[in-house]
């Protein structure tokens, strides 16, 4: 049943674009800022354990939902149920909208238009140098890839719904603390302390999926260079667990690409290849990720 409501959820995902505004939820931001004021009352407690407390208060009404509903007309409306969920979880912005927004600013050499379209896919500050945007995006979009697709599929087909809302519910608490924590002039204060736990906790549910997706990145693109990435030793000492995961996807899915410079390339024509390139990259793996679950769901479905 969970498979099967993972491939109806992916054909809406890609129909129903107009939806989309909907997976924002800014209104759980509010929530959310509650919960954080109520840790920083508990400061003698490790930040780890009031966000674990938040997501799972979270994550409680859907569980509440399905386990209460998910039986009736016989199993009918635990598939519904199942599509919705799915459909919240994912995003909660279109990667593929997004890099099409970012090469029509790109086409229309508006710098104002481009860094913004670039901040959406980054999240977060992007270099001014042109070369070293055109970089940042690239690899940009193939983390972004899974923090929006792969690693919510990967969670609905191991554990269900549910799974897949409590990864999204992890990304959300993490991008709301790490909002509120640009926002603190405290380097020591508890607001910064929670962000690096919301971190945490997201970079545990985003670890197996990332190496997942990072060797689909090499079977869908150029396998050698994509492995040869993988392996190359790295400094990483010092980085997150989140951080770790974020660069083995950059690495490997820049490489999968194999994209170079070439001599009569203007900048915005290299721009606009190479995240079309990334885009092409990441809908080639969901198809190959599709192709999967559709043997898994035929072969349980003839047993």
């Amino acid at each position: 049943m969970n498979l099967i409501a993972l491939l109806i959820g992916l054909v809406i995902e890609r129909l129903a674009t107009q939806l989309f505004h909907w997976r924002r939820m800014r209104w759980l931001d509010r929530i959310i800022d509650f919960g954080f004021k109520q840790a920083e009352r508990v400061a003698n407690w490790p930040p780890l354990i009031p966000v674990v407390i938040l997501a799972i208060a979270l994550v409680l009404p859907v569980y509440a939902v399905i386990f209460s509903l998910g039986g009736t007309l016989a199993g009918f409306t635990y598939l519904i149920m199942a599509v919705v969920v799915l459909f919240f979880s994912l995003g909660p912005n279109d990667i593929g909208e997004e890099v099409d927004e970012y090469c029509e600013a790109l086409e229309s050499e508006d710098e104002e238009a481009i860094q913004n379209a670039a901040k959406s896919i980054v999240e977060g500050d992007v270099p001014a140098d042109a070369r070293q945007r055109i970089g940042c995006v690239e690899e940009a979009i193939c983390v972004q890839a899974n923090n929006r697709l792969f690693a919510v599929i990967f969670w609905f087909v191991l554990l269900g719904p549910l799974a897949a809302w409590a990864y999204r519910v992890t990304d959300i608490i993490r991008r709301r603390a790490v909002f509120n924590a640009a926002r603190d002039d405290k380097a020591e204060s508890n607001v910064v302390l929670i962000r690096d736990a919301a971190a945490m906790l997201h970079g545990w549910l985003a670890w197996m999926p990332a190496r997942l997706t990072a060797v689909g990145y090499a079977t869908a693109g150029h396998f050698d260079e994509a492995i040869a990435a993988m392996r190359a030793p790295t400094e990483q000492r010092d980085a997150t667990l989140s951080e770790q995961s974020e660069n083995l996807l950059a690495r490997v899915g820049t490489a999968a690409l194999a994209s170079e410079d070439r001599q009569d390339e203007s900048i915005t024509e290299r721009g606009v290849r190479g995240a079309v390139a990334a885009n092409r990259l990441v809908f080639r793996l969901l198809i190959i990720w599709a192709v999967v679950i559709a043997a898994m769901t035929l072969y349980g479905l003839t047993r």
